[in-house]
């Protein structure tokens, strides 16, 4: 997909982070936009900044996790636009810890947005873009995490593991049909794109009613900190996705320092020795 002007973007978690940036960088190249987020307020305020601004843009409050939602996500967008072209299922939570202190709440509650909202954003709007017979790209935001697996983030590593596995496999099933359709699986690694502040979109029905462990304390605090340290922003790392859309790249890594501790958990398979923790090499993810 090369032209974007006049085209059609849905973007889930569009209300901040990454999913604002995918917005700023999609209204900067002409495109029409529909933001779907949990957070109806700071939807709305982003929808507002960016019709400010000059942008064609509509806010859909949207939880990814359910189905329901997200074909009404869909149904607005085909109502509003008639189209859908450009595909950001980007919507993601986290929680970190020890991994069996985590609870029943917290894996349904990551695994419901991080797994579930990207295949319900699969197969509610592939059919529609197939139908259309016109070139379109997915772009699913996974994580270095899906390709390696941190102490105390259990969780979130197994949910984005999933969105990797998901999504090499819609490559695979789209080349199969030699459909007009492209998909690129964005794998960040810390940057400040909002992650570290996820809980307070926890819905009430995953919310827990303990108190965090003293090792869930000290993942969020961790995981502030390196947020906070990372150099690439938002804006940076949209850019790189726009640049694999355009040149129908599927994998998207911002940050290539890590490659040696990807490369090092491959060599643990082969040589089936136990795993090395990824954060030894100190791999220099905020590059």
């Amino acid at each position: 997909m090369e032209q974007f002007e006049g085209k059609v973007a849905v973007i889930t978690g569009a209300a901040g982070g990454l999913g604002r940036a995918f917005a700023e960088r999609s209204a900067a190249l002409g495109m029409n936009l529909v933001l779907a987020d949990i957070d109806a307020d700071a939807l709305a305020a982003t929808v507002d900044a960016l019709t400010a601004a000059g942008a064609h843009a509509i806010g859909v409050p949207t939880d990814v996790a359910d189905a329901t939602e997200v074909e009404a996500l869909a149904a607005k967008t085909l109502d509003a636009y008639g189209a859908v072209h450009l595909l950001f299922n980007n919507a993601g939570v986290g929680t970190s810890g020890f991994v069996w202190e985590m609870s029943a709440n917290d894996w349904a509650w990551v695994f419901g947005v991080n797994v579930m909202g990207v295949a319900h954003g699969v197969r509610v709007f592939t059919p529609i873009m197939l139908a259309q017979k016109e070139p379109a790209h997915i772009v699913n935001t996974a994580s270095v995490a899906g390709f390696l697996a941190p102490p105390m983030m259990g969780v979130y590593n197994a949910s984005k593991h999933a969105v990797v596995a998901l999504t090499e496999t819609l490559y695979h099933d789209l080349r199969k049909i030699d459909a007009p359709i492209g998909c690129s699986l964005l794998s960040p690694a810390f940057a400040p794109t909002g992650i570290a502040d996820a809980e307070r979109a926890r819905p009430a029905r995953w919310r827990n009613a303990a108190a965090p462990s003293a090792s869930q304390v000290l993942a969020a605090r961790e995981l502030r900190r390196a947020v906070r340290a990372g150099r690439l922003g938002p804006a940076q790392i949209a850019e790189a996705a726009f640049d694999a859309v355009r040149a129908r790249r599927f994998y998207v890594f911002t940050h290539p320092a890590i490659l040696p501790s990807v490369r090092l958990r491959h060599e643990d398979i082969e040589l089936q020795r136990a795993p090395t923790d990824p954060m030894s090499l100190r791999p220099g993810m905020d590059d």
